[in-house]
């Protein structure tokens, strides 16, 4: 007796461990590796085509080692005359970080309110910010928003590139539903009783809370303004341009320079590189301090 007493928990320990739904298999393993390897490759190709030369772009099989020329590649970017690559580079973060931080600002204060906040109309207004998000702005509104920077005559500044996109309906609809999560009604409702105002409530209560929240909006905000690339090439003139912009500039007329337009790309992903390990930093620690609080 015994003996089978002290046996079955053994068996239902290994018969437990054979049916963790949360253990990998050999399968899922070997998917995960493959999709790993896909999305990494053309990264790793484009930076090895940045080392080298242009003919070895041509060459087949492609060389898949790392050469010795990307300081004169990435020399030769920014000394090309019609690509003002560093231009585009400073307007793209003034730009990008601008309509970042506005759209993140403006998201969680108007997440907040429409979460945590009692007024007249407040699903009439969600409403309307929701069925924003179903017009296509960029193709429905490109030519009366070109007419109108023309009649403010902000054609070729970065004003005309930063401001029409400083609201964001799917920012307000994120941080909404965020915050109904993130945010109890009772810890604001006791934040009120304590003789706090709305703006404290929000700065004390509300973004500690969603911060993992923003820390998402920003990363694709910042990703989607950096890679933007129809509007800054209309508004904008080919001296000023933004980094995408001067990417194209980078294509000769007659022919493709790939390792001018690859070293010039990897160059244009360090920023977005940093945006994810600061942003990304703040998402895990917001989850794991929500796992500590639960």
């Amino acid at each position: 007796m015994t003996t089978l007493t002290q046996t079955r928990p053994r068996a239902s320990r290994a018969g437990s461990a054979r049916l963790d739904p949360f253990r990998a298999t050999p399968f899922t393993r070997a998917m995960l590796a493959l999709a790993i390897f896909l999305s990494i490759f053309p990264i790793y190709w484009m930076i090895i085509i940045a080392t080298r030369s242009n003919e070895d772009a041509h060459s087949v099989p492609p060389p898949f080692l790392p050469g010795g020329n990307l300081g004169e590649n990435i020399q030769a970017v920014f000394d090309a005359e019609n690509a003002h690559f560093m231009t585009g580079i400073i307007n793209s973060i003034i730009i990008a970080s601008t309509v970042t931080a506005g759209i993140v600002v403006i998201s969680t204060l108007a997440g907040f309110a429409f979460a945590s906040l009692n007024f007249r109309g407040r699903n009439l207004l969600l409403l309307s910010v929701v069925l924003t998000m179903m017009v296509p702005l960029q193709q429905m509104g490109i030519v009366p928003l070109y007419q109108m920077m023309v009649t403010l005559g902000w054609t070729n500044t970065l004003k005309a590139v930063i401001l029409p996109f400083l609201v964001n309906g799917f920012g307000v609809f994120l941080m909404t539903q965020y915050t109904r999560q993130a945010v109890p009604r009772e810890l604001v409702e006791a934040a009120r009783v304590d003789g706090a105002n709305t703006i404290r409530i929000w700065w004390n209560v509300a973004v500690p809370a969603v911060r993992p929240g923003m820390a998402v909006l920003a990363i694709q905000t910042f990703m989607l303004i950096w890679n933007e690339f129809l509007w800054p090439l209309i508004i904008l003139t080919p001296d000023n341009p933004t980094v995408q912009v001067a990417l194209r500039a980078l294509n000769d007329r007659y022919s493709t320079n790939y390792v001018l337009i690859f070293a010039g790309t990897t160059i244009s992903i360090i920023p977005l590189l940093l945006v994810f390990v600061l942003f990304g930093r703040q998402i895990i620690g917001g989850l794991m301090e929500g796992a500590v609080k639960e």
